[in-house]
């Protein structure tokens, strides 16, 4: 029992990612954590000394890279204009146009990145009321699961499209009314939920700009990947936060929304990943009809 997460241990310390099934396995670290943690007890309980420091190590090798997203973090010394972020992923354009709308119209967000944006989910969208309270956009559009949006309350210019298998990214460069200028992507890889589409979703990840250099990013939506991943640890160590993990928030699930026994155990995937120079004030992990994920919300202050 203890040494199948001895082996996991091994592998999610060693900066090396195998391909498939690794890829979506390792998602499921935390609840690994805790399996190597009832195999410790048992083995304590049954008195097989080699089974227990076998479970002891891979305990005390997990716990420190799964605890501290239940922990909050500092926040740099940001004195500039907040910024508020939601981001949904729509389910092939099926999510709840009033339910959207609603979230928009309490969160009050200044930049709303969507994932499976499809044209027939754009004109409800529209025509419910978006553009009112968001008026700038850069929208991409596309039936299937590749169509990808940002919408803003302040001014956007056109920052491109990260194209990759059948997955698309926005990218938009928000000019703030406070004087700065943001480029925000909404992120959507290639699900890895099955073998051969792992360099699909890695080229995805390892598309999005880098952080820490001299212009400020938001990246935000459906990563399908969380903390675990290698991907997205590196691009935290290029200059990003997660906004969940600061806050505390980095074991609420955001997929399945909607979870059952006979579905998979939740896991988080959806994230807003904030310039390491900017605060993190809020998380939040919302509800929303008609699709898989659950959105997310951030409050930000820029620098």
């Amino acid at each position: 029992m203890v040494v199948p997460f001895a082996l996991w241990a091994v592998v999610r310390l060693s900066g090396f990612e195998p391909d498939w099934p690794w890829v979506p396995a390792v998602a499921y670290t935390p609840y690994a954590v805790c399996a190597a943690v009832i195999g410790l007890v048992l083995a304590c309980v049954l008195r097989r000394w080699a089974a227990g420091t076998v479970a002891l190590v891979s305990v005390l090798a997990l716990v420190p890279a799964v605890l501290p997203r239940a922990l909050t973090d500092g926040n740099p010394d940001a004195g500039g204009p907040r910024l508020r972020v939601l981001a949904a992923n729509l389910l092939v354009g099926r999510a709840d146009t009033a339910g959207l709308i609603a979230l928009v119209e309490r969160l009050k967000p200044d930049v709303l990145a969507l994932q499976e944006f499809t044209p027939d989910a754009m004109e409800r969208l529209e025509q419910a009321g978006l553009r009112r309270a968001l008026p700038h956009a850069v929208t991409k559009p596309l039936t299937g699961v590749g169509g990808s949006a940002v919408y803003a309350r302040h001014p956007l210019k056109d920052g491109g499209f990260i194209k990759i298998g059948s997955f698309g990214q926005a990218r938009a460069w928000l000019s703030h009314p406070g004087g700065q200028r943001i480029e925000v992507v909404s992120v959507h890889p290639c699900a890895p939920k099955r073998a051969g589409r792992q360099p699909c979703w890695r080229a995805g990840l390892e598309a999005l700009p880098r952080g820490g250099g001299k212009e400020l990013r938001v990246l935000a939506g459906d990563f399908n990947a969380t903390l675990d991943h290698l991907a997205v640890r590196d691009l935290l160590d290029s200059g990003y936060r997660d906004a969940a993990d600061v806050m505390g928030q980095g074991f609420v699930a955001t997929w399945p929304q909607f979870g059952s026994l006979a579905q998979s155990p939740g896991v988080t995937i959806d994230h807003v990943l904030a310039d390491s120079r900017m605060a993190v004030r809020s998380f939040e992990v919302l509800r929303l009809d008609g699709t898989d994920h659950r959105p997310v919300f951030a409050e930000l202050k820029l620098p």
